[in-house]
């Protein structure tokens, strides 16, 4: 159960009052200054400018594929995109680049054509600067100073940025590191986590009554964040307890309240990487199947069906990291396109995979993309951001029955020199079972319900609640 609002608990912040005396949002009045095409910059973006915030020392964990062989995939803030978008895709924001300063920028991604508008402050900004896109277009920011994460909202405002002070958390421990949670769906709400020594702090920053404000004290430390509903009210976070790390759900709306999620093994790591809130589809890290080796395995919020871990998503010399999943298919997880940013000895590239399939199709990323970036439409298309020096703001489409648009040439697999989208690996791995081994199942497909085995999810105990 979480403790009273400002409840400082392990060190985890102290909300400080906001400067402006508003409602938290601040119906500041600002206008946009629409720009045609990819938006007159004043500054011009270097390819390959995009910026990978930097987040402390890994303080979130590693989770290896493997004894190296997969090499490193960080499933934590370090891992992040270099852009951040709204669940809805209207808006995205990152920090951009102009020789050795940074300055915050916003896309506008639902307009006919994207386009994006700088919001410079008065000086750069430091490279560990977090930005975050609202649902109305303003882009939080959280800068660190003198011990205090200073929150705003900024706007355009003709040629100049308007920034609107939301207050600031205090950190006491100088141990403790915080950072902003992935966008909440409906965008009218930021939140931000705090990992202390022995605990973790949930603070909603943002569309809040008066400035910060401390929402939960969870105990032990926590990293990840996924949301669960289209709501914000269920946040999943991974925490770490004895050694071992589980995924728990904190219901924002009872208080905190903590229940558990992901156990698929008792002494196992299970981390929840994505979810799609209309499907129920869950994308899992989990050490179950090979202990010490984290695998990329699928489930499904509410079953009881185990866990599955695809062969054919564990690419050799490569991190696979999901980044997006495909919306809309009610009912019908297998059919859902999942994105997967892949990380290999000659560079990174995308994976597309849906659960009822046995092969990963890989595409080479476009120029200048904003790694680990992007979204899927509802109706099947993924989006791609980009920024080169000739088109400082672009996005890609590639429909899951076509090919990239605005891309020439042949496509090839990333390292493989081969013409043609290339594929890897069949069948799937099961669930360790009681002897020690696990299952292979060669035909892809629901999975079969397994007896004497730990149940996936905890019988998923808020699924029902979820759903509401």
């Amino acid at each position: 159960m979480a403790e009273p609002a400002g409840y400082p608990g392990d060190g985890n912040g102290e909300a400080l009052g906001a400067e402006y005396p508003g409602d938290g949002n601040g119906e500041a009045p600002w206008t946009e200054v629409p720009r045609a095409g990819n938006g007159e910059a004043p500054w011009t973006e270097h390819p390959g400018a995009a910026a990978d915030t930097e987040y402390g020392d890994g303080e979130y964990g590693s989770a290896e594929y493997g004894d190296g062989q997969y090499g490193g995939a960080d499933y934590g803030p370090a891992a992040r995109a270099a852009c951040v978008i709204t669940v809805d895709g209207s808006y995205a924001a990152r920090l951009a680049r102009h020789g050795d300063s940074w300055f915050p920028e916003r896309w506008t991604l639902d307009g006919p054509e994207p386009y994006a508008v700088p919001l410079p402050g008065r000086q750069p900004e430091e490279p560990g600067t977090e930005v975050h896109p609202m649902g109305d277009g303003r882009v939080l920011i959280r800068r660190f100073a003198d011990g205090r994460h200073n929150f705003a909202l900024l706007y355009p405002t003709g040629p100049e940025t308007g920034e609107l002070p939301l207050g600031a958390v205090e950190c006491p421990d100088r141990g403790t590191l915080l950072r902003l949670l992935p966008p909440a769906p409906g965008g009218e709400k930021a939140y931000a986590l705090a990992v202390g020594r022995r605990s973790s702090a949930v603070w909603l920053v943002a569309g809040g009554a008066f400035g910060p404000e401390h929402l939960a004290e969870i105990p032990g430390r926590c990293s990840g964040g996924v949301w669960l509903d289209g709501s914000g009210r269920m946040l999943a976070l991974d925490r770490e307890v004895g050694g071992r790390t589980k995924t728990i759900v904190v219901d924002l709306e009872r208080g905190g309240e903590v229940s558990p999620l992901l156990q698929i093994a008792d002494g196992s790591d299970d981390r929840l990487l994505l979810a799609d809130p209309d499907s129920g589809l869950l994308l899992i890290s989990s050490d179950a199947p090979s202990p010490g080796r984290p695998r990329l395995g699928w489930g499904v919020l509410g079953s009881t069906l185990p866990v599955r871990f695809p062969e054919c998503l564990r690419v050799p010399d490569c991190a696979v990291t999901p980044f997006a999943i495909q919306p809309g298919q009610v009912l019908m997880p297998e059919s859902c396109g999942v994105a997967l940013r892949v990380d290999g000895p000659t560079g990174s590239w995308v994976g597309v995979w849906r659960p009822a399939a046995r092969q990963v199709e890989h595409l080479p990323a476009p120029e200048g993309w904003l790694t680990g970036a992007g979204l899927w439409t509802g109706n099947g298309e993924l989006l791609l951001p980009y920024a080169t020096e000739g088109m400082p703001c672009g996005v890609v489409r590639w429909a899951a029955a076509g090919s990239l648009s605005g891309e020439a040439g042949d496509r090839r697999h990333p390292g493989s020199g081969e013409p043609g989208v290339g594929e890897t690996g069949g069948g799937g791995v099961g669930p360790e079972d009681p002897d020690g081994g696990v299952d292979s199942a060669s035909e892809p497909g629901p999975p079969e319900p397994v007896a004497l085995r730990p149940v996936p999810l905890q019988q998923a105990p808020l699924g029902n609640l979820v759903t509401k």
